[in-house]
């Protein structure tokens, strides 16, 4: 197996990866930065972030493992502590892939145009005051927007931006795309739903910019400025990201781990009435 590690750069994720090289080369694994089968993260979800996007063009051939090393990774299956157990089961045990939709994002400039994959989210705001900006559903006008921008989620991007935004949790294995609004402003002139919409797999929306302004995009954790874009299309990308399971970790259990103290506090199921 050839393989890579990602660390946060703490002292933490930089021991373990220490360690993970010495148990790998244990086990007969490759490091290979190059061409990986297998990336590890140790860190954080940014980490992992940071990890998508260094192997986007091996993404078709590589699988992601996370390992946290701070608060709850909300990509991660692995625990600091349990590294060994990581390892061996890489060694003895298949692991099952899954698969998660990605976020197609294409701009359209006097140049060209531009594409690029997010795995999170993409952001758009205005840099020097209100975005303003017609929203296209599949080549229809659907809305006038004005406010601080607009947020276009994955399914696993549901739970981080969009979700601060009262937008939907959506399972990853409905391929999606999700529009939330950062504080809209409605009146007679700029009217605007109100409330996130969701599209599937087919469908597609065009951001078209309607006035000269200097746009701050970012993708995941990628920030970029321009003032020459006319429009952008997002849609779901025909690729997709690859996570290593090597034990079952369901995504409602994430979603009840990242923000749901089961502990404390929380009603326990009667025993008596099990599911």
């Amino acid at each position: 197996m050839n393989y890579v590690v990602l660390s946060r750069g703490d002292r933490l994720s930089n021991e373990l990866t220490e360690r993970f090289h010495r148990l790998a080369a244990g086990r007969g694994f490759i490091r290979n930065d190059k061409k990986p089968d297998m990336v590890i993260s140790i860190g954080g979800d940014g980490t992992l972030l940071h990890a998508f996007h260094t192997y986007l063009e091996r993404i078709e051939e590589v699988a992601f493992v996370g390992v946290h090393t701070g608060h709850l990774g909300f990509y991660a299956d692995w625990q600091a502590d349990e590294l060994e157990e990581l390892v061996r089961m890489m060694a003895e045990q298949q692991p099952k892939l899954v698969h998660y939709p990605l976020a197609q994002i294409e701009l359209d400039t006097p140049e060209g145009t531009t594409g690029y994959l997010a795995l999170n989210e993409f952001t758009l705001k205005g840099v020097d005051g209100t975005l303003v900006v017609q929203v296209n559903i599949n080549d229809e006008p659907f809305e006038m927007f004005r406010g601080d921008g607009m947020v276009i989620s994955t399914p696993t991007g549901s739970t981080a931006y969009n979700k601060s935004l009262n937008g939907a949790v959506i399972h990853p294995s409905i391929p999606s795309l999700q529009l939330a609004e950062i504080a809209s402003i409605n009146n007679r002139v700029y009217r605007t739903l109100g409330t996130s919409v969701i599209l599937p797999q087919h469908h597609h929306c065009d951001l078209l910019s309607k006035k000269d302004q200097r746009l701050l995009l970012t993708i995941d954790h990628l920030n970029i400025q321009r003032s020459d874009i006319r429009s952008i299309r997002c849609s779901v990308a025909e690729s997709r990201v690859s996570f290593a399971r090597y034990r079952p970790f369901p995504f409602w259990n994430r979603v009840r781990d990242a923000f749901i103290d089961t502990n404390e506090g929380q009603p326990q199921p009667d025993s008596r009435f099990p599911g």
